[in-house]
């Protein structure tokens, strides 16, 4: 495992380019970015806006975008951007999760609150839980399965109600320095490129259980029908320069949004309190991603905040020894009530996607790094 020389990404992540210099790609947009031309992304923007509108007037229909929504800090910052700085008037789509929080269920009513019709789409909870189990015993991911109806909701719904302009945040190849497996535009149609949807095709989780037909939610539309009918996708971050991970937070809590703020931080494995706000499955799964490449998600804030020059690398070390792959006991075992197994089936489980090139287990069978965080590993 090798690491960025400029923040701490490692190598490890699915899809990342690191240049000659061992500097990941995000790094480097990072440094493209001081030298893009934003007004000219912006009055881009305007055209692409423009255009909505008038397809939308020419549909007979009020929505000129469709915006997916968690009520987290990123599509809150998209939501009111895109209402009250570009004048669209969104239609807000959110795929609720399973066992949503409570704080969860807030942020999406305070969104409702800040004036946005919003479509909830509750996947049946009987096959989510189902596809949930295959997801974690056949690639060791509780959320696979439903991240495919996450993406591809937003995109269902504009295709059914003729929206021509489909509005996401972040592209992944820019922000995580993924650019291998999707590109660095500001196309998001390329989110079928991401790593954990692999197409997003209902047919990947057809079994002996589960047709086809009960999982409409679960198919990304044809993304050349979409063209032809002049629906556009686009990510938000790559036309705004004001896209932050910590400024997009600052902006939605000064709307209303709730936080993680009774919670203890090592229990949460990351040291911000406003990310996988609506599930606590997904605080399990940032764990077992840790487990299998060596980075969880205190690691991507560190990221982000080293390349934002809020902290230098040898203090994001710190941060991230002290709570990256944490996870409290309680979410395991909320985790292990809802996929219906024991706590020792669930570590049975997960301990055969270990990535023990990276991890060994300590006397009391516990799993413990063999690497230095921010230092090169291995060969």
């Amino acid at each position: 495992m090798k690491y960025c020389k400029r923040c701490l990404q490692p190598d490890t992540r699915p899809g990342i380019i690191f240049d000659d210099r061992q500097i990941c790609y995000a790094c480097l947009y990072e440094e493209e970015k001081k030298k893009i031309d934003w007004k000219k992304r912006e009055e881009e923007l305007q055209i692409i806006v423009g255009e909505a509108k008038m397809q939308a007037k020419k549909n007979g229909i009020l929505y000129d975008c469709v915006i997916g929504v968690s009520g987290g800090k990123d599509s809150t910052f998209q939501a009111v951007y895109a209402k009250e700085k570009l004048g669209l008037h969104p239609l807000l789509v959110n795929c609720v999760p399973d066992e949503i929080t409570e704080i969860g269920n807030h942020n999406i009513n305070n969104l409702s609150k800040l004036g946005f019709d919003i479509i909830r789409i509750n996947p049946d909870p009987n096959i989510a839980k189902h596809l949930a189990r295959r997801s974690f015993y056949e690639y060791g991911n509780i959320v696979k399965a439903s991240e495919y109806c996450l993406w591809a909701s937003s995109y269902i719904i504009a295709d059914k109600f003729n929206i021509p302009l489909i509005i996401q945040g972040e592209n992944a190849a820019l922000t995580l320095g993924a650019a291998a497996s999707q590109n660095t535009s500001g196309d998001a149609f390329s989110v079928v490129d991401l790593n954990t949807l692999n197409g997003c095709n209902a047919s990947d989780w057809v079994d002996s259980t589960v047709e086809e037909k009960e999982l409409f939610f679960y198919q990304f539309p044809d993304i050349n029908v979409l063209k032809e009918k002049g629906i556009r996708a686009i990510f938000l971050q790559y036309y705004t320069k004001e896209w932050s991970q910590v400024g997009n937070a600052d902006f939605s809590i000064a709307r209303g949004l709730w936080g993680r703020c009774t919670e203890d931080l090592h229990d949460i494995g990351r040291y911000r309190r406003f990310t996988a706000l609506d599930s606590d499955l997904q605080i399990v799964n940032q764990m077992i991603k840790y487990l299998k490449f060596g980075f969880g998600f205190a690691t991507d804030e560190a990221c982000y905040d080293i390349r934002e020059g809020r902290l230098s690398r040898e203090d994001a070390i710190w941060l991230i020894k002290e709570y990256d792959g944490r996870c409290g006991e309680q979410y395991i075992q909320m985790a292990c009530d809802y996929l219906d197994i024991s706590k020792e089936e669930f570590w049975h489980v997960l301990d055969g996607y270990v990535n023990t090139n990276l991890f060994e287990k300590d006397e009391k069978g516990w799993w413990r790094p063999k690497f230095e965080v921010g230092v090169d590993f291995g060969e």
